[in-house]
């Protein structure tokens, strides 16, 4: 089955659909875009398309190249501690490189979460950056045979309870389900999902959703940013492996 949809190519923010207003002091940090917002519930749900809208996402670090080899390079980079286990809480804090960033929880409107939105609302750089993502889904059952389908725009990363099941290169434009993962087991609670996308220059966005063992999307998943989502308690993981590892 051709596992490829539409291609839908997000929109560079113009002055005709995208001034964020200028803020200061803490009101500043409440302005994630137009079509960003903080959460005001526990949890989603995954619709009838089974897209994941709900994350928490670090401000941009700053890094340069899009191949297959410069992307893997930045990925296994130790940035913060803990990156590729931990599981932040809306404005947790990290210091990359001397600059302290913040992780952000974010719920979208769209079937993508547009970082280009995000990152000029934060008054944080665009273009030759890396942002890193994190969701926890949790299953009703024990499912077999799903897959992770993603796009990106450009490079990105991903990882599903600590192992590498994806990644796509070069400058390109989010395109629905154009990296797909191979066949997994999503376990019955908590999983945990991780990404990595990386932009060179321009709009920058990612989508995601997992596809059933007939290829169709998944809907029905309660998209979480905590393991407990009724204490907040942040939990963390085992470390993320390689893919085929």
């Amino acid at each position: 089955m051709n596992l490829f949809r539409k291609c839908l190519i997000p929109v560079l923010a113009t002055a005709v659909n995208f001034a964020p207003a200028v803020l200061s002091g803490s009101a500043q940090a409440e302005n994630l875009g137009p079509t960003l917002t903080a959460p005001t519930t526990s949890s989603s749900v995954t619709g009838a398309d089974g897209f994941i809208h709900r994350w928490i996402i670090l401000d941009p670090i700053g890094v340069n190249g899009l191949t297959q080899d410069a992307v893997q390079a930045m990925v296994k980079k130790d940035y913060f501690p803990d990156q590729f286990t931990v599981i932040p809480k809306d404005h947790d804090k990290v210091t990359v490189n001397g600059k302290e960033l913040t992780w952000h929880a974010v719920d979208t409107s769209k079937y993508n979460v547009n970082l280009y939105h995000l990152a000029y609302a934060l008054h944080e750089p665009t273009s030759n950056v890396l942002f890193w993502a994190v969701t926890i889904v949790n299953a009703p059952e024990e499912m077999h045979d799903v897959r992770l389908a993603i796009g990106s725009n450009a490079a990105s990363v991903w990882w599903v309870n600590g192992e590498e099941v994806i990644g796509i290169y070069g400058d390109r434009q989010t395109v629905i389900d154009d990296g797909v993962s191979k066949r997994i087991t999503l376990k019955k609670g908590p999983n945990v999902i991780r990404t990595a996308v990386v932009n060179g220059g321009g709009a920058t966005d990612f989508c995601a959703r997992f596809l059933d063992e007939h290829d169709k999307p998944i809907k029905g998943l309660t998209i979480a940013l905590s393991e407990h989502p009724s204490s907040g308690m942040a939990t963390h993981r085992p470390a993320a492996k390689k893919a085929g590892e």
